[in-house]
């Protein structure tokens, strides 16, 4: 049996998201540490009801991702700054090979998650979803 971590599923990697999330939401750059921390924590906790196998394909293509960037830039992904890192990830997002296009569309994801899914940024941004639906947020506006 293989041992189970405690170590939140995208610890090793949290870097590179990060990355990833300065280069698609330009806003991401105004985020304090407490922020960020909401950010890891949406995202650890969405990752971590996937499949280990899926998690480690998430790893693992954050890994290689830092690696083309090590070989491109002579910096790692988590090092990058913002402009660099959109041109590495805009070629990816044109890879002939669907896998890579697949596996940036799902970081980008968890990077949108991370921070629209805090509750000050949607705030910020007039959202106002309820569970409840409609009827919920008409009693709130009454």
């Amino acid at each position: 049996m293989t041992p189970v971590s405690d170590a939140p599923p995208l610890a090793h990697v949290r870097g590179s998201l990060r990355a990833v999330a300065r280069a698609v939401i330009p806003s991401t750059a105004d985020l304090d540490p407490e922020a960020w921390e909401r950010f890891d924590a949406i995202v650890d906790d969405a990752v971590s009801e996937r499949p280990v196998a899926l998690r480690r394909q998430l790893v693992l293509f954050l890994r290689a991702v830092s690696v083309l960037s090590l070989v491109r830039f002579a910096r790692p992904l988590a090092r990058l700054d913002a402009e660099r890192c959109r041109l590495l990830l805009r070629s990816l997002e044109r890879s002939r090979i669907l896998a890579v296009r697949r596996g940036l569309w799902g970081i980008r994801t968890l990077a949108f998650m991370g921070y629209y899914g805090q509750a000050p940024v949607q705030r910020a941004l007039g959202y106002r979803a309820a569970p409840g639906g409609w009827k919920a947020r008409e009693a709130d506006d009454a």
